[in-house]
């Protein structure tokens, strides 16, 4: 098991080196080699797979570890740059993954409308400004 270990090493480093070599952050380099190291313990066999790999792996996220759609595209950036810029591989068609859903966002302000309404919904009756 030591030499598989060994080799997902190697592969590790020739990931980081090709970040390097083509000038990304080391935040991006960072994300790829972790999601690329979890990508070969998801399925604990030695590196490269194939297309159905990369999306079952992907799909996966989405399904057993409920990640939102940033993550799953980070993945899958970093799976795409492992076989076309590390192995030099043509990936082909990873084919149709589960779509991470994008979080709904609040509003961070309220409109004036929209506060009047909260207002009149917490404290009936006629309001404050209208009594004097």
């Amino acid at each position: 098991m030591s030499g598989s270990s060994d080799q997902s090493s190697k592969l590790l480093d020739r990931v980081r080196q090709t970040c390097r070599r083509r000038q990304y952050s080391y935040h991006t380099e960072t994300a790829y080699v972790r999601w690329i190291a979890r990508f070969a313990r998801f399925h604990d066999t030695p590196l490269p797979l194939d297309e159905d790999d990369i999306q079952a792996f992907l799909n996966h996220l989405v399904s057993d570890r409920n990640v939102v759609a940033s993550p799953q595209n980070q993945a899958r950036n970093a799976l795409i740059f492992l076989y076309e810029q590390v192995l030099g591989e043509d990936l082909g068609d990873i084919g149709s993954l589960d779509r991470a859903n994008r979080p709904k966002r609040l509003p961070t302000v309220l409109s004036r409308n929209e506060a009047r309404r909260l207002f009149a919904a917490l404290f009936p009756g006629p309001s404050p400004a209208h009594t004097m």
